[in-house]
């Protein structure tokens, strides 16, 4: 059973939501979790870019890493609470 979200204080940002959603994803089809790359080449962003996000998640208490060990990222969410996975918007034209 989850806790209704208070709109006022949303537990998490949509970018937030996001990443949340291709972990979801990700351990879905893949039966493991993402790694930063994997975030990285899906975002389109930095390596920097996803590590900060991976510390905000944490330190939100949203996911849950182990020290040292790769592939360790654990949703500490309720299912249901994140939102869907949304297509990423590109620069590249001619799709």
């Amino acid at each position: 059973m989850s806790i209704p979200q208070d709109p006022a204080f949303p537990r998490f940002t949509e970018k937030q939501g996001q990443y949340l959603a291709f972990i979801r994803t990700y351990l879905l089809l893949n039966r493991r979790a993402p790694a930063e790359a994997d975030f990285q080449a899906f975002f389109q962003v930095t390596p920097p870019s996803v590590h900060g996000m991976i510390l905000q998640l944490e330190r939100r208490g949203l996911v849950r890493r182990t020290p040292r060990q790769a592939r360790s990222i654990e949703l500490l969410i309720d299912p249901t609470d994140i939102p869907p996975l949304q297509p990423i918007k590109t620069t590249v034209g001619g799709y």
